[in-house]
């Protein structure tokens, strides 16, 4: 049985979409109940040992890398996780400035210098 239901109901805003999941989210019960009450299709790549493993498609893939190499950028160069925040609007304020600046160092790559927009730890100057 999935143990964590409550988070289904947060898909309730966006609908008629395909998500790509991670592994954690190849329980069927789960895959079945979005599709159900939100109408969206839950892409998760299979582990190689599934009976009828099949390749999840190269889009998603590399979308699902590009996703990862921005969430462990942010992790690692930015400290996202690291947050002596006080109260709900001083986390949100240090959330967004975090991901700003990520955005601003991968504009600055690549309209300014040419470079690729995962280069964030090269200087900018």
């Amino acid at each position: 049985m999935y143990k964590n239901r409550k988070t289904i109901k947060y898909f309730t805003q966006i609908g008629d979409c395909t998500l790509i999941g991670d592994k954690g989210y190849l329980f069927t019960e789960v895959q079945l109940n979005l599709f159900e009450t939100c109408n969206i299709k839950l892409d998760t790549s299979m582990r190689t040992n599934q009976h009828n493993y099949r390749k999840q498609p190269y889009l998603f893939r590399k979308s699902r890398k590009r996703i990862e190499t921005l969430f462990s950028q942010l992790c690692d160069q930015f400290m996202i996780r690291r947050n002596y925040a006080k109260s709900f609007e001083g986390f949100k304020t240090s959330v967004l400035s975090e991901i700003i600046a990520l955005a601003t160092v991968q504009y600055i790559n690549k309209f300014i210098f040419g470079r690729k927009i995962n280069n964030i730890k090269i200087s900018i100057i």
